[in-house]
């Protein structure tokens, strides 16, 4: 039985999960890796974004969330609304698509930007189905089985998260399009597709809010004794999947909002480029420089 969680216990509760520090180590280092033979600079704030998306995944499997996920329901809905929601858009904010597009070999670059062009590429980041995409991990978890079948299988937590933030990616990167994407969306339709996203939390958090236990048999055989009680833990869980939900989407929002405010600048700066191209240096008198006029006020030589 794990010890009780106390305020001391969330900064000590740490445990060793290889599997997951293994893969965030080949990440990290594969990334500035390929950082370091690129032949122009690299912006800081994108390292940055990878650092901190492996600092939540290990968080997630390393920390108290990681320790007590088997325990509790809430801590568990802490630690999938982290790898839906903040590790993979922090994780599409360190550009790893366009990263890998120019530091790979050539034909291998090659062929993934005709798969980026291909028709199933831009049919499978249809907006709708990355809204989808980003939903389906709550529905699957929390209103079927499965929940209850990957308590039982603590093998399948590195690859449940996986899954998880793989769909949580997906629809950032397409959204934010910091990377190459097979559809140029406009902005409009992020912003129409994150309120989408804010009701289907809300919707399943309050489904799991007032609805049955989820997996009660599991954490009855438990014993615990100490904490909120079943309902309790899951009507908290609820909360952290909806407020949590919303909050954690925040960011995103923002990000969204200046990269929209950036691509509006840089048309309008296209625009004004072009009127002055076209536009010749006028010189003479207002109706000189219009054809209409010209005859008339013009004096034959």
């Amino acid at each position: 039985m794990t010890e009780p969680l106390t305020v001391a216990r969330v900064f000590t509760a740490w445990q060793l999960e290889p599997v997951a520090l293994l893969l965030v180590a080949v990440v990290v280092i594969g990334y500035f890796r390929a950082v370091r033979r690129l032949s122009e600079p690299w912006p800081v704030s994108r390292s940055l974004a990878l650092l901190a998306a492996a600092a939540t995944h290990l968080l997630v499997t390393q920390s108290f969330i990681g320790v007590y996920g088997h325990t509790l329901f809430w801590v568990r809905a802490v630690a999938v609304i982290t790898t839906l929601m903040i590790t993979p858009l922090l994780f599409a904010l360190s550009a790893p698509l366009t990263l890998l597009l120019r530091t790979a070999p050539a034909p291998f670059a090659g062929r993934l930007r005709r798969i980026g062009h291909s028709a199933a590429a831009r049919v499978l980041t249809f907006p709708l189905l990355v809204t989808a995409a980003l939903a389906l991990p709550l529905v699957l978890l929390y209103l079927t089985p499965l929940y209850g079948w990957t308590l039982r299988n603590p093998a399948a937590d590195e690859p449940l998260l996986l899954i998880i933030a793989g769909c949580g990616f997906v629809y950032y990167w397409t959204r934010l399009r910091v990377d190459p994407t097979p559809r140029e969306d406009p902005h409009v339709v992020s912003f129409a597709i994150s309120l989408v996203e804010a009701i289907v939390d809300g919707a399943i958090g309050l489904v799991v809010w007032f609805g049955p236990l989820i997996a009660a048999d599991y954490y009855e055989a438990l014993h615990r004794a100490w904490g909120p009680d079943l309902r309790l833990d899951q009507v908290i869980g609820a909360g952290v999947l909806w407020i949590g939900g919303d909050l954690a989407g925040l960011p995103f929002v923002v990000a969204l909002m200046i990269r929209w405010m950036r691509a509006a600048k840089q048309e309008a700066d296209s625009i004004d480029a072009e009127l002055d191209a076209e536009e010749s240096p006028a010189s003479g008198l207002w109706w000189e420089n219009d054809p209409a006029l010209r005859e008339r006020f013009t004096k034959p030589s």
